[in-house]
C-alpha cells in the first residue's frame, strides 16, 4: 500500500511540474469604434452612424519551456452601428485574422490569415494612423495595398542589430477564384532607436506591386510621420503617393493634421488625387477616448478614391467614441 502511494505521489509531482512548464492562457480582446458623420460623396449628403472597424478577438499562448511558445489568434470584425457581423451571410466570421504560430530566439513562424507587414510598416504606425487608428472614413485612402492575407506563411526575426525586425511572408493561391492563379510576397523592416523610427514594405501579387518608405520621429509632444509610396501595377501603370501627418500632445488632448498626394497612374490620364485630414482626441482612459475630425478627398475625373466613382470626391465631418477591451 505504501508503495502505490509512493507511485501516485511521484505520477503527480510529474505532472504538476510538467503542467508547470507547458503553461496557456487564452485573452478576448476587441475594439468598438462608432461616428456620427455628415458625409458628402460627390453633391450627395448623408447623415448617419458609422462603424469604423469594430472587432472581437481571442488570442492565447502555451509555454512549451526553453524559450518556446506556441500561439493564436482569432479576430472577426462586426457593424458596431446596427450590430450585424460583416461575413458574406453577416455573420462573424474570422477571416480579419486566423493564424497559429510559434515563437522562440529564432523568432516567429506565423501561418494563417493576416494583414500584410507591409502596411504596418509603412501607412499605419504612430501619427500616421491617427486620428482615428486608420479606420473608418477619417483614414488614409491613398496608400495601395496590394499584398493577399489569405493562406499566408511568414517569419518574423528577433530584434537585432539595436532595434531592427524583418518579416517576410508568401501568399499562396490555392486556385482561388479572382487571385489570377499568382502568389503574393510580402517584405518589411522595422528600426526603432530611441525617438525616431524607421520602416520599409515591398509587396508583390503577379504584375502589381508596391514599395514604401516611412520615418517616424517624437520631439517631446510633437509628433511627425510621413511615408512615400510607388505602386506599380499592369492595369494602371506606376504611380507615387505620400503623406505626412503631425500631432501635437497637451495632457489628454491630442491635436492631429495631416496631408496626402497621389499622383497620377501612367497609363490613367487626370488620376491624381489630394487629401486633408484634421482630427481631435480626448483619451478618457488608456483605452477610450472621445474624437472629431473632417477629412477630404479631391479626386481628379479619372480618379475615385474613397468614393469608387470617377471625379466625385470626399468630405466628411465625424465625431465618436473608441473603446478597447
Amino acid at each position: 500500500m505504501r508503495s502505490l502511494n509512493r507511485l501516485m505521489i511521484a505520477t503527480l509531482a510529474v505532472a504538476g511540474s510538467t503542467a508547470a512548464l507547458a503553461q496557456s492562457s487564452v485573452q478576448v480582446y476587441g475594439r468598438v469604434n462608432t461616428s456620427v458623420e455628415r458625409q458628402k460623396v460627390g453633391d450627395v449628403s448623408t447623415t448617419g452612424l458609422f462603424n469604423n472597424a469594430s472587432r472581437i478577438g481571442f488570442r492565447g499562448t502555451e509555454d512549451l519551456g526553453g524559450g518556446l511558445k506556441a500561439g493564436f489568434v482569432l479576430e472577426s470584425g462586426f457593424n458596431s452601428d446596427d450590430g450585424s457581423g460583416t461575413g458574406s451571410a453577416g455573420g462573424l466570421t474570422f477571416r480579419r485574422q486566423s493564424e497559429v504560430n510559434l515563437a522562440g530566439n529564432f523568432g516567429m513562424l506565423r501561418l494563417g490569415t493576416f494583414t500584410s507587414e507591409s502596411y504596418y510598416a509603412v501607412a499605419d504606425y504612430g501619427v500616421l494612423d491617427q486620428p482615428n487608428h486608420d479606420t473608418g472614413s477619417l483614414s488614409d485612402a491613398l496608400y495601395t495595398y496590394v499584398m493577399r492575407d489569405s493562406n499566408k506563411i511568414a517569419y518574423r526575426t528577433p530584434v537585432f542589430l539595436g532595434g531592427l525586425t524583418i518579416e517576410g511572408a508568401a501568399s499562396f493561391h490555392e486556385k482561388a477564384a479572382g487571385t489570377n492563379d499568382k502568389h503574393g510576397y510580402d517584405l518589411a523592416a522595422n528600426w526603432e532607436s530611441g525617438p525616431l523610427a524607421l520602416g520599409a514594405g515591398f509587396s508583390k501579387v503577379g504584375g502589381d506591386k508596391q514599395l514604401g518608405l516611412r520615418a517616424h520621429y517624437t520631439i517631446n509632444a510633437f509628433q511627425l510621420g510621413a511615408y512615400y509610396q510607388r505602386s506599380d501595377e499592369e492595369l494602371r501603370g506606376k504611380r507615387n503617393a505620400a503623406r505626412v501627418t503631425g500631432m501635437y500632445t497637451v495632457g489628454a488632448s491630442e491635436f492631429v493634421a495631416g496631408f496626402g498626394w497621389a499622383g497620377k497612374w501612367d497609363d490613367v490620364s487626370n488620376s491624381g488625387a489630394r487629401q486633408l485630414i484634421l482630427g481631435y482626441n480626448y483619451n478618457l482612459s488608456k483605452r477610450s477616448k472621445l474624437y472629431a475630425g473632417y477629412t477630404k478627398v479631391d479626386n481628379k475625373a479619372n480618379a475615385s478614391y474613397a468614393t469608387g466613382i470617377s471625379g466625385a470626391d470626399f468630405s466628411t465631418f465625424a465625431a465618436g467614441i473608441r473603446h478597447n477591451f
